[in-house]
């Protein structure tokens, strides 16, 4: 296998000196492809350390975050070659316990690797991780389960360093009780177990399709896991992995950001592939609105939204609840909905920063802690706004899309993390947007008010 990396960039500016311009308003139409999971590929990706031999991994989006951790894993040694959405890895010869700091900080699930990692080589150190500023996120809980199994984790300097003694330099199987349903803790410890001696019963673990189709992948390569999608998984060790060929799931949060552009803009789309049950919670919101959301076909789901849509409430919650990471899509929605909706976010501390980009476009949302009440207005209006994470960008792209005018959203570094050739997908349904450099949007500006990429955007979906 060759050693070479070949990660394309699809846009033809750097993501933080381009900006979105969108003109809101007009209807969308067709069908959208649904790339591969982001939160699968990456950890997936992770999980190729385990084994010693070829893995061909399928369905990979093409998205900043996964060329990131491709660049983390060749430093590791590993070998990795793309070709489209497949992308063959070979951890045969890992030569670093260490992965690099700068690329580390950026990617908070780099830290995944810590679980494989000390799994294969009985030490690891890792950079405590980065990624968008939503929360702490702490590593604690990661930390006591490996130290369950008989690590000695040493946190130094910004470092995680971790070894296994004893001949044998495994880890023990253990029972561990998390005292959050983390998903980046089931993970990590689901990972290590798998080549640790004896057995592993994890309590309380998360229940997110990404952790099931991880457990799928590492069962493909011949591992033993039990429970993966339920509260209790249980591992038992063995000693190798062996090759595989895997496809990653299809990605719950970009169909469900579809589906809500559907239906802020008014529109019948369909969307392919999906899995129709890792979308419930949404689905169910979206039915509460007044949308209706059929499945013509397995695999395939299409909203029909009605023009008037009433306000509803959300609660973020750990999988089966309604996902923390459709919140802020949910809520560009809910500012043309009919009344008042109470959005409550119980994931992470800091996940309301859309809010005042919102409130310049014209919504009305009031924010006490972690609650925020989106009153319904009329029309918002179109405005420059800055994405301040990956779904917060997501969600002003919506609004974007249901706003009178011209947005301007800067910040696409964030969005190009998890959403793969998303404008692209867009125009394709009939959205009028387009990513052009920074210099140019503010020259436009200084000269005359800009129209849209080709002709006028049309009124009648929203009238």
């Amino acid at each position: 296998m060759s050693s070479s990396l070949s990660i394309t960039d699809n846009h033809a500016s750097p993501a933080d000196k381009s900006v979105l311009q969108i003109w809101g308003r007009s209807p969308l139409q067709g069908h959208v492809r649904i790339s591969g999971a982001k939160n699968a590929a990456l950890v997936v990706m992770a999980g190729a350390l385990l084994c010693p031999e070829d893995c061909r991994l399928r369905n990979v989006p093409d998205l900043a975050d996964v060329a990131r951790m491709a660049e983390i894993l060749s430093a590791l040694g590993v070998k990795l070659e793309r070709h489209g959405d497949m992308m063959d890895i070979n951890a045969a010869d890992i030569g670093h316990s260490q992965a690099p700091y700068d690329l580390v900080s950026q990617l908070r699930a780099s830290f995944f690797a810590i679980g494989p990692i000390l799994a294969r080589l009985g030490v690891a150190s890792i950079p405590l991780p980065g990624g968008c500023a939503i929360g702490a996120r702490p590593v604690e809980i990661h930390v006591r389960g490996l130290q369950a199994m008989g690590a000695d984790v040493q946190i130094e300097h910004g470092m995680v360093n971790a070894c296994v003694s004893g001949p044998s330099r495994r880890l023990r199987g253990a029972k561990i009780y998390l005292d959050y349903p983390s998903v980046g803790a089931t993970e990590t410890l689901m990972m290590a177990a798998t080549l640790a001696e004896g057995e592993t019963i994890l309590e309380n673990a998360a229940q997110e399709p990404e952790v099931a189709d991880l457990a799928n992948f590492c069962r493909s390569m011949g591992a033993s896991i039990h429970g993966a999608g339920t509260g209790t998984i249980v591992i038992s060790g063995v000693r190798s992995l062996h090759s595989t060929d895997y496809s990653i799931i299809p990605d719950r949060i970009e169909a469900g950001t579809f589906l809500v552009a559907g239906a802020i803009t008014r529109s019948e789309i369909s969307l392919s592939p999906v899995v129709p049950e890792h979308l419930t919670p949404v689905i169910s919101k979206l039915r509460d609105i007044g949308a209706t959301i059929v499945s013509d076909e397995p695999g395939m789901l299409r909203i029909i939204p009605e023009l008037h849509q009433k306000a509803t409430d959300i609660k973020t919650l750990p999988y089966p609840g309604f996902p923390t990471d459709m919140q802020a899509q949910f809520m560009s929605l809910l500012t043309l909905c009919e009344g008042d909706s109470t959005i409550t976010e119980t994931v992470f501390e800091n996940r309301l920063r859309h809010v005042a980009e919102l409130n310049r476009m014209g919504a009305d949302i009031r924010v006490n802690g972690n609650l925020a009440i989106v009153r319904g207005v009329p029309l918002l209006s179109g405005a420059p706004v800055v994405g301040t994470d990956l779904r917060a960008s997501a969600a002003l792209v919506i609004a974007g899309l249901g706003a009178e005018g011209k947005t301007t959203i800067q910040g696409l570094q964030h969005l190009d993390r998890g959403y793969e050739k998303l404008e692209v997908k867009l125009q394709q349904l009939g959205a009028r947007l387009q990513r052009v450099p920074a210099e140019a949007d503010a020259e436009a500006d200084a000269e005359k008010p800009s129209a849209p990429p080709a002709g006028e955007p049309a009124q009648s979906a929203l009238n």
